[in-house]
């Protein structure tokens, strides 16, 4: 069987982290070997940037997005490319489509610039499939109890960003928008049925 990378995208509190553990369990189940990552992060260099993206004080919009782009080429070169070359399916917690809605989109930077900077990077490593679980952005915000440096940007920037996606979501083949008002588990069957049939041999 082919590697497969299934990306899920989403405002704040949109609940990827919980969908997505339901999907890498279902996979276990499946007996399809999984690897789970998040981003920024995944690896030693990307948790480092991840800590001074998500943590640290004001930062201009380039170099916020430079730092993201940076993390995702070594979370691309070093795990998700070798581990679709062994067939192994990536569930990840974001994608450089985060970049597209949150730089791009709701840093005003520009969804083809962003989106430049990150397909060169990245090299065609790029997700199959992009799942945007849609919801309001008061909705997700109040399922936080924490906020980094980006959820601290408030819900004027959420309301760019849920903006930017369906935007993208309604012009690129690539993403799929889920209504996301739906229980976890019933968001998990959706996603990985979506999956399926983009795969094509499960």
């Amino acid at each position: 069987m082919s590697g497969f990378y299934l990306a899920l995208e989403g405002v704040e509190g949109s609940g990827k982290s919980t969908v997505g553990r339901l999907i890498v369990d279902r996979l276990a189940e499946l007996g399809i070997e999984t690897r789970s990552v998040r981003e920024p992060g995944g690896t030693e260099l990307g948790e480092e940037l991840r800590r001074l993206v998500l943590h640290s004080g004001d930062m201009a919009p380039w170099a916020e997005a430079a730092l993201f782009a940076a993390s995702r080429a070594q979370l691309a070169t070093a795990v998700i490319a070798p581990a679709l070359a062994d067939g192994r399916w990536i569930v990840s917690d974001r994608s450089y489509y985060s970049s597209l809605a949150y730089q791009g989109g709701g840093r005003g930077l520009g969804v083809g610039a962003v989106r430049l900077l990150n397909e060169t990077v990245l090299d065609g490593v790029l997700p199959d499939i992009v799942v945007v679980l849609d919801v309001e952005p008061e909705v997700g915000f109040a399922r936080e109890t924490e906020r980094d440096r980006i959820g601290r940007g408030g819900l004027e920037l959420q309301h760019l960003v849920a903006r930017t996606y369906r935007e993208i979501a309604a012009s690129d083949p690539r993403v799929m928008l889920v209504d996301a008002n739906a229980t976890p588990e019933e968001l998990a069957a959706q996603v990985l049925e979506a999956c399926f049939e983009r795969h094509g041999d499960v």
